[in-house]
């Protein structure tokens, strides 16, 4: 996220009028309106030509299984149950056969993907204009037993707890994922869960997000960092350590939990400990800070920046 986004983010948050139906609204993966039964969870997400993909570089379903990925990553940040989508084109005007056999092979991918995970498609909007390929989904869910995780309840002493190895999603993580939903179905009611979210600007900067919501700082131990194999590939070439793109690329979407010490082996034994990798702790000192070789420094956070 771009420093000019969050602070339009920061500023809409304060601007926003503030409503009883609204439970939780802008700045976490999603918003929790009051319903009668189970809460509704509700995400939004736009992708584009040029900063998220090559339409002429990327096969068009694999563009629309992204779009469902991504909303139904942050719906599994939330321990929201995915429920169902809608659909928006903003189409480039060209060819009409072209521009019409692009939208159907998007759709396409969309619908693998609400096959797969059980979700309706409830509609949407189509456009045609003079501008990039656009697209965006919005993507309701409900609550379950009245559970919702949000990023503002870390703990001194809860552990960081990533989900899957980091880094590297340019080699094709970013288009080619399986947003965490199964996962967040086995955890949520099992495990005490004091704050989520989902990885989307990289571990670095998503951290301490979660440290701001959450009031509290943060010690990644980095030798515990669990890097991508494709993380390792870019660094033989781009000069930097695994462990910087580990922390930084961005676009993993794992989940990042603050996950009470006591609860680690519990949580490991019911998802496997190669999917609940705890490589930090939380700590009442605020800031982000790095241990490694037994030296705590501070450390710098690194995140992804549209534009790839």
């Amino acid at each position: 996220m771009k420093p000019v986004e969050q602070s339009f983010v920061a500023w809409a948050k304060m601007r926003a009028r503030r409503l009883p139906q609204v439970k939780l609204g802008i700045g976490d993966d999603a918003a929790v309106l009051a319903c009668n039964g189970s809460d509704m969870v509700i995400t939004t997400d736009s992708m584009m030509e040029g900063v998220h993909f090559e339409s002429a570089q990327v096969d068009a379903r694999r563009i629309g299984r992204k779009l469902v990925a991504v909303n139904l990553s942050d719906l599994a940040a939330m321990a929201a149950e995915p429920t169902a989508i809608f659909l928006s084109f903003c189409l480039p005007l060209g060819d009409e056969m072209d521009t019409e056999s692009l939208a159907a092979e998007i759709y396409e991918g969309v619908c693998e993907m609400a096959e797969r995970f059980g979700v309706a498609i409830a509609g949407g909007d189509t456009n045609c204009w003079r501008g990039p390929l656009v697209v965006n989904m919005t993507a309701v869910g409900r609550t379950v037993d009245d559970i919702v995780w949000t990023r503002s309840g870390a703990q001194p002493d809860d552990l960081i707890v990533v989900t899957g190895k980091l880094g590297g999603s340019l080699l094709g993580k970013h288009l080619d994922f399986l947003p965490r939903v199964e996962l967040a179905r086995q955890i949520r009611g099992a495990i005490e869960i004091h704050a989520a979210m989902d990885i989307s600007d990289g571990l670095s900067v998503d951290l301490l997000r979660m440290c701001d919501a959450s009031s509290c700082g943060a010690i990644l131990e980095l030798e515990r960092v669990p890097i991508a194999e494709a993380a390792q590939q870019l660094a033989s070439t781009s000069g930097k350590l695994p462990v910087e793109h580990a922390l930084g690329d961005g676009e993993d979407f794992e989940l990042l939990l603050a996950v009470p010490t006591a609860e680690l082996s519990a949580l490991q034994q019911l998802v496997g400990a190669e999917q609940a990798i705890a490589c930090g702790t939380f700590t009442s000192r605020t800031g982000l800070w790095s241990k490694e070789g037994g030296k705590i420094r501070q450390l710098t956070s690194s995140g992804y920046v549209h534009g790839r």
